[in-house]
């Protein structure tokens, strides 16, 4: 089952209001994913020579303010963390993978959700109505950013195993389906190089992207090679610093939806998502065909 949403902004006036339109789309499909519901915005660049951080903590009384002390003693700078509910963003004057190193290894009991210059990752159990309310999405703005609603078929209801999942900067991924090959597929990315912190399938084929974007590739050329090597049934929405991109296995069972318009281009699973955006009636509406990477990028809009 399962719903996943995005939308990306080509106006000034739709990256004013990217959370709250992303608040409702989800919303609108919250008997797919009854479980488990999390978003990735990107949004807020961090300044040169520093980049972004969100963490989840699993106690509700983390003192975030005393772990930031200790990451401007580590790297300097003074970072005050942005919390929301279980998660904080922190931005820290070093590489993003560094600071991401640095506290896996000092704080294990933390989570790195996302590591960055310009991506937030949130994520919970529970129902979207309340994900929603509880992280304020409706005040977010940024240039795009995605969503997911889970029905938790292949793991437990836990935010860990909630959607978006990201394994490399600025990168992240939803997905609609399955994956039958991702043990083998796990074990030869992490010859690679590539870290997981879940057992989720989806986690999997974020990794695949990592590294293929890391070896060179362009996006569309690593979702082609989805499809060459990731056997299974899905639907993917893709977002790094500067695209947004669908793909459909050979297949196809898993709905998808495509809109677009002079300001913004929508995806979801059902039509009835996107049809509460502003003039989503003269939009451009179409099913993604199966095997093709569709994707749009900033520079190019």
């Amino acid at each position: 089952m399962c719903g996943i949403v995005g939308l990306f902004a080509k106006s000034p006036e739709v990256e004013a209001q990217l959370g709250r339109q992303l608040a409702s789309l989800l919303t609108q499909l919250s008997d797919r994913g009854p479980d488990n519901d999390g978003i990735a915005v990107y949004r807020d660049p961090a300044p040169s020579g520093s980049s972004k951080l969100t963490l989840y903590s699993a106690d509700p009384l983390q003192d975030w303010s005393s772990l930031c002390r200790e990451l401007g003693q580590a790297f300097g700078g003074s970072p005050e963390p942005s919390v929301r509910t279980s998660h904080a963003v922190v931005v820290v004057e070093a590489e993003a993978g560094e600071a991401e190193a640095w506290v896996r290894l000092t704080h294990p009991e933390l989570r790195v959700v996302s590591a960055g210059e310009v991506i937030e990752i949130y994520k919970e159990a529970g129902r979207p109505e309340r994900f929603v309310e509880s992280f304020a999405l409706s005040g977010l703005s940024g240039t795009h950013a995605l969503g997911h609603t889970r029905m938790a078929t292949e793991s437990r209801v836990t935010t860990e195993a909630s959607h978006p999942f990201s394994t490399g900067l600025d990168l992240c991924l939803v997905h609609n389906g399955s994956l039958s090959n991702h043990n083998r597929l796990r074990e030869n990315l992490r010859r690679e190089g590539i870290e997981f912190q879940t057992d989720n399938d989806t986690e999997v084929a974020a990794g695949y992207l990592a590294w293929r974007l890391r070896e060179g590739d362009s996006l569309e050329q690593a979702l082609e090679g989805c499809l060459h090597t990731l056997d299974g049934l899905y639907t993917y929405l893709v977002g790094t610093a500067d695209g947004f991109a669908v793909l459909r296995d050979p297949i196809a069972c898993k709905p998808a939806v495509l809109a677009e318009t002079d300001d913004w281009v929508a995806m979801a699973s059902e039509w009835r998502a996107i049809a509460i955006l502003p003039r989503a009636a003269g939009a451009r509406t179409w099913e993604p065909a199966p095997a093709v990477a569709y994707v749009w990028e900033r520079a190019k809009v």
